[in-house]
């Protein structure tokens, strides 16, 4: 069950005409056409976007060991505000949680490199137990939030009476390339911002369940992970000695329309559902192509996305964070007794993550 959202807004908000002129100046000399490219920026439908590092500090184009620097000491004051925001946050809950009725962390990210990872270098910043659980995940990319609240929601029925945080953490904007002037670069240059989320997951026997002040609790009913065989092109990273080069396909819409529906669908008709019974489409706001193309596979009205549209133009598209606010969204404006809500995201591999969640009565 889904008792609580934590959030951190990064320090340097930017607006999208400011981040078209900073790519017309790193890409302008080599693209010759740059003018008719440059209309990306603003078909993404992106108003604002936060980043970890002033607008100056990307064109100077730092090395692979300072982003990486960066993303450890960042991530780990990022993601402690973001625990709190979680842990205190009184609109979910009706009193603080302490970090030590914290069973495990997953700890999920794609934009940087830790050993020992983040979540053990937070455990020395916050007072967790010392003998709480972790797991980090990497490499999931947009698919990691849903990912992430899918791996919790399995631990959390094998362990029905304890609670775990699920911290999503992505600075995609330490991984852009100063020397890379390739589209899918500049694609990302477009999109892609940084973000932080922290979501609490408890079992149905946690007794976290009784302090929810939500009239109506979402609560994960199934799960499924599929990967797209052989499809390793379509999305992911190539690893240079600079750091991590975008891989972005331009097919992934089509993919979206041919390979999702019937995954989707079958999907639901193992849990005896059809898209129209679906009350609320928890997207991953991957761009709006991606939306476009799921409401067309699956017959969905516009309104079904407004929330992800909403919050790709609000902030972008953080990876794996995105769906958390989406999710976030969705629960602050209020869930019926009983309502279904199929949250959906796709991901480096290629592969699809999918939740099947009900609203039940809190406590």
């Amino acid at each position: 069950m889904i008792l609580s959202i934590g959030k951190h807004l990064l320090p340097h908000c930017l607006h999208q005409s400011d981040a078209a002129a900073f790519a017309k100046k790193q890409f302008g000399d080599h693209f010759r056409d740059i003018d008719r490219l440059l209309p990306v920026f603003q078909s993404a439908e992106i108003d604002t976007r936060y980043f970890a590092m002033p607008l100056d500090w990307y064109s100077s184009g730092p090395t692979f060991e300072e982003k990486n620097e960066r993303y450890i000491s960042l991530s780990v004051e990022y993601a402690a505000e973001a625990i709190k925001d979680c842990l205190n946050n009184s609109f979910y809950l009706d009193r603080p949680i302490d970090c030590s009725e914290v069973s495990a962390i997953y700890f999920v990210s794609t934009t940087g490199i830790s050993t020992p990872s983040i979540e053990a270098r937070i455990m020395n910043v916050l007072p967790f137990l010392p003998y709480t659980k972790r797991i980090p995940i990497w490499g999931l990319g947009c698919a990691g939030g849903a990912s992430g609240l899918s791996r919790a929601n399995e631990y959390c029925t094998a362990h029905p009476e304890e609670a775990v945080l699920v911290i999503n953490l992505e600075l995609c904007s330490l991984t852009f390339q100063h020397g890379d002037y390739s589209k899918s670069n500049l694609i990302g240059t477009a999109l892609f911002a940084d973000g932080v989320s922290c979501v609490l997951v408890t079992g149905e026997k946690s007794p976290l369940l009784k302090h929810t002040k939500m009239k109506n609790v979402p609560t994960i009913i199934s799960v499924q992970s599929t990967l797209m065989k052989d499809s390793e092109d379509v999305m992911g990273w190539d690893v240079s000695n600079e750091g991590l080069h975008v891989v972005f396909s331009k097919s992934i819409p089509s993919i979206v329309s041919t390979w999702l529906e019937p995954n989707v669908k079958g999907f639901l008709t193992s849990q005896n559902k059809i898209p129209d019974e679906i009350d609320y489409f928890i997207a991953h706001p991957g761009g709006t192509k991606v939306l476009t193309a799921y409401e067309e596979a699956l017959g969905l009205d516009k309104s079904k996305t407004a929330i992800s549209r909403e919050v790709l133009r609000r902030y972008g598209n953080m990876s794996s964070v995105t769906i958390i606010y989406v999710l976030d969204q969705f629960l602050r404006s209020g869930c019926e007794t009983g309502a279904t809500g199929l949250m959906a995201a796709l991901g480096p591999g290629f592969c699809s993550e999918l939740l099947l969640l009900e609203w039940k009565e809190g406590a």
